[in-house]
């Protein structure tokens, strides 16, 4: 899930847990208000419409969480899974065909929820015609390469093969391969349910993706309106524990600053994000307001491979030693985020503190790396990042360093919204460095790998903005999928990780924290270490 918040991190263990101020992303306010009330938050905007398979990153994902109810969920403080969504079991003797069964649920309309609400939307998600940003995530199951096809051209298929209906409450998924880690990626939106009504016809998605029919524990009230936001009501026949809160008002901001001030003049109940310029002062401003925990967030510069400039691995090997990770914290962030020396993070099994020998301070061998390549230092380097979410001072401060350590000067690039900066990204728009986040989808490592950077998840089927791509790193990922147990597994996957780290399609920067601040109206606010506030758990102070 691409992150376009500013998130910061501490060492923590391989679950998500500790942290400091608020603690373990709990209000610790002995204060919980009753049920019922309103209270707002603040997001981002939207890269595009709220239909789960097509929403990729954390503003939309805000909502469509809070929208729909997968076949798993996540418990809010560790991350694990938690069978209170939609399946009843999920069951296989092979990791390879799964058998899934479902308890009586509806969508909002009533309309029950049902195998045929899962097949279908799985299959329109996959099938490339409809340019969906979370297709690459039925990419192991049967079937999947036939409903593929060049842009222009019509795929040999329509429907997954792999999906095979039972009943009206049992369904079969068959994967290409073994995939012991499958039921834990099943909370993820990509596989949220869709009812009969979406697929009427194309003005009905549309209706859909301003005013999703969702299963989740809120229901939609308005539309989404692009700039303004949307309002969001508690759903009364919730089968799982019912949200407390009567209604939340979803405010979509273009900068993090302001919605901040907002928060401190109480016109805006909570923000997720703390502008790099109030990190020192928000914790004793806010005292047991004042929310933080680790995140499952990473922040990255991209290159993009396809530019000539930045084809040589030495070139990327160089800049990403002329930066000083540890500096910057310092100087920039009053040292609450945690350098990344690694692709894997912190939260999860598998991750390394010193797997990117390239990620180290070398100034001197940076410079004499780049002087092996044919890099034309006398052309400034565009520095990108997306406007309004406090990434102008780091990213400039990447600039220093480059012109400081290899002679080259830099122009930020940093003028686009984030929901017009992801589709820049995914059409080959970049001219030089990009800043990007990733929250997970799921607690595993694979998640860190295989959609950032895999072959298979190249736009627009997936997230691999670098375009990069690698057979042996496809390899090493496909052999963890089907690894005999957890700990093969995490050893394949790190061996992906060092394939990556020596070609260098990134700059690993920061592992995240999650920071956040509430008004006095509202109790009991999680944010969760998929980055969410945890919407249904709020209360308000009557």
């Amino acid at each position: 899930m691409r992150v376009s918040a500013s998130l910061l991190a501490l060492a923590l263990a391989a679950t998500a847990c500790g942290g400091g101020g608020g603690g373990e992303g709990e209000d610790v306010s002995s204060d919980e208000g009753q049920s019922g009330g309103t209270f707002s938050m603040y997001i981002g905007e939207p890269e595009n419409p709220l239909i789960p398979s097509n929403t990729s990153e954390t503003e939309g994902g805000q909502v469509v969480d809070a929208l729909f109810t997968g076949l798993v969920t996540y418990d809010a403080d560790s991350s694990e899974q938690q069978m209170d969504g939609v399946a009843e079991s999920i069951e296989s003797e092979d990791s390879k065909t799964w058998t899934i069964k479902l308890k009586d649920w509806t969508f909002h309309d009533g309309t029950p929820v049902t195998s045929d609400s899962f097949l279908q939307a799985w299959n329109f998600a996959a099938l490339s015609t409809n340019a969906q940003g979370n297709s690459y995530f039925f990419g192991n199951v049967e079937g999947y390469d036939d409903l593929q096809a060049e842009e222009g051209k019509e795929p040999a298929g329509t429907e997954l093969s792999g999906l095979n209906k039972v009943d009206d409450k049992t369904f079969e998924v068959t994967l290409k391969e073994p995939f012991r880690q499958y039921p834990i990626t099943l909370g993820y939106s990509a596989f949220y349910p869709l009812p009969e009504s979406f697929f009427a016809d194309k003005a009905a998605q549309d209706a859909f993706g301003k005013k999703p029919n969702g299963n989740g524990p809120f229901k939609a009230d308005t539309e989404l309106v692009p700039g303004q936001g949307i309002t969001l009501s508690r759903f009364e026949d919730y089968p799982e524990d019912k949200a407390k809160a009567d209604s939340v008002e979803i405010k979509i901001y273009t900068e993090v600053n302001t919605a901040y001030t907002d928060v401190q003049g109480g016109q805006l109940d909570i923000v997720d994000t703390i502008p790099p310029d109030a990190i020192s002062t928000a914790p004793d401003e806010f005292g047991d307001r004042y929310i933080e925990r680790p995140s499952s967030s990473f922040q990255y510069m991209g290159f993009p491979t396809y530019d000539p400039r930045f084809a040589d691995p030495k070139v990327r090997q160089a800049f990403s030693m002329a930066v000083d990770r540890k500096g910057i914290t310092e100087a920039i962030f009053n040292g609450t985020r945690q350098p990344a020396y690694s692709a894997i993070s912190p939260v999860v099994d598998g991750h390394r503190e010193d797997a990117c020998k390239y990620c180290e301070y070398k100034p001197d061998e940076a410079k004499a790396l780049l002087e092996q390549t044919d890099f034309d230092t006398s052309k400034p380097v565009d520095l990108w990042f997306n406007a309004g979410a406090g990434h102008d001072e780091w990213v400039q401060a990447v600039g220093n360093n480059l012109r400081d350590n290899l002679g080259v000067t830099y122009k930020l690039q940093g003028g686009l919204q984030f929901a017009e900066y992801l589709p820049k990204a995914d059409d080959k728009g970049f001219t030089g460095p990009f800043r990007l986040g990733w929250a997970m989808d799921y607690p595993s490592p694979q998640n860190y790998l295989e959609p950032l950077y895999s072959t298979g998840a190249l736009p627009p089927n997936g997230s691999n903005t670098a375009f990069y791509s690698n057979p042996e790193f496809d390899k090493l990922v496909k052999e963890g999928n089907t690894a005999e147990d957890n700990d093969e597994a995490v050893t394949k996957y790190q061996e992906a990780e060092d394939v990556l780290l020596e070609d260098m399609p990134i700059m690993p920067m920061f592992f995240g924290l999650v920071q956040g601040v509430h008004s006095d109206k509202v109790s009991n606010v999680k944010i969760n270490a998929f980055t969410r506030v945890v919407l249904e758990d709020v209360t308000v102070n009557q």
